[in-house]
């Protein structure tokens, strides 16, 4: 017959350490310390250099990564001169597909006033510095911003 003084104990009790017993004062714990201390979790980070600076600030700060820079591919008329025809669309994917834009990733393009155009082409990218424009619109073409941006100057 089941007496309560004959449970069996569902969950085992949590040694307590330094309280006596057969393993001494410490418990096994060795003295002092932090692995010691009561909140020692065990582990200790891989990089952990017992309280020492770290090295990674022991060691100077060099160069720097600036989040907000924006990559602008520059393309000058002299360009669209050579690899486009009257009346041509110029956009992202007729600049890559005459080879004058390569590679991967997000940027934007600009287009600069440096050369001469005879052509009437149509121009759809981010940017367009002034002369640029007049250039294209002198030669019966038309500008089009998809970011309706017009700025002067490399730097903008």
């Amino acid at each position: 017959m089941l007496q309560l003084s004959d449970l069996i104990k569902l969950k085992k009790t949590r040694k307590r350490v330094g309280r006596g017993g057969d393993r001494g004062g410490t418990s096994g714990k060795g003295h002092k310390g932090q692995r010691s201390r009561s909140g020692f979790s065990g582990e200790l980070k891989a990089f952990f250099e017992g309280g020492q600076m770290p090295l990674p600030r022991r060691l100077p700060a060099r160069g720097f990564n600036n989040f907000a820079k924006k990559d602008v591919r520059i393309v000058n008329i002299k360009s669209l001169e050579a690899k486009f025809q009257s009346g041509d669309v110029v956009d992202r994917e007729s600049l890559k597909k005459v080879g004058i834009l390569k590679g991967r990733g997000t940027y934007l393009i600009k287009i600069l006033g440096v050369g001469k155009l005879t052509k009437a082409l149509n121009v759809k990218v981010d940017k367009v510095s002034k002369a640029a424009k007049q250039i294209i619109e002198a030669a019966g073409g038309k500008v089009y911003h998809e970011s309706k941006e017009i700025s002067s100057g490399i730097n903008s």
